[in-house]
């Protein structure tokens, strides 16, 4: 593996997991204020799973030798 492979993996990494952290926090916060009377075990939660699936993704990402990422679809 190249090393512009693996900083392109590392580059969609961090920023996966800031956004699954970010939809975490935030729906860790609404979940806090609106049913769970400002208790902070929500926004804990939604952090810790936001983590979590982002830890998963980066594995298998970087797991992966030969997956190509691309943004062109074949039409069949």
């Amino acid at each position: 593996m190249s090393e512009k492979e693996l900083g392109q993996k590392w580059d969609r990494c961090l920023a996966d997991c800031a956004v699954k952290v970010g939809a975490g926090i935030g729906l860790g916060i609404v979940f806090s204020v609106v049913f769970f009377k400002r208790r902070t075990m929500p926004i804990a939660f939604g952090t810790g799973v936001g983590l979590g699936m982002a830890y998963s993704n980066c594995q298998n990402d970087l797991r992966s030798q030969y997956l190509l990422h691309s943004s062109v679809t074949k039409e069949q």
